[in-house]
């Protein structure tokens, strides 16, 4: 039974760090995109929780990029450094969010994601 806790654990910890290392996106460009795909990429096979949030991660943050790209052409009208700033604000919530749900095992789905990977 202990090894049945560590394991449940482990996959709730590994869960989390999918949505935890986007931050990386401070240290590297396009970074919230390729922490998640090196954690979802090595433990998506160990553990099915990972698999799914990890390409929850993934899609959200590869739709913050898209998201991104057409605040900065919308800053010719000056609504999109309005939207910029909205845009980092809930990227930043929701990782924080995501992290704490998965930490407690439960399934996260982002809001505004686009499904690039099923």
């Amino acid at each position: 039974m202990d090894q049945t806790n560590q394991q449940v654990r482990d996959e709730r910890m590994w869960g989390m760090f999918c949505h935890l290392s986007a931050f990386v996106m401070f240290f590297i460009p396009f970074g919230s995109v390729i922490g998640p795909l090196i954690i979802w990429s090595i433990k998506k096979d160990e553990f099915p929780f990972v698999n799914e949030q990890g390409k929850e991660a993934l899609n959200f943050h590869i739709s913050m990029i898209i998201y991104y790209i057409i605040a900065a052409i919308l800053i010719i009208i000056v609504i999109g450094i309005a939207l910029l700033i909205a845009l980092w604000v809930f990227q930043m919530i929701m990782i924080v969010l995501a992290s704490i749900k998965a930490n407690n095992g439960e399934t996260f789905k982002y809001p505004l994601s686009i499904r690039f990977i099923n």
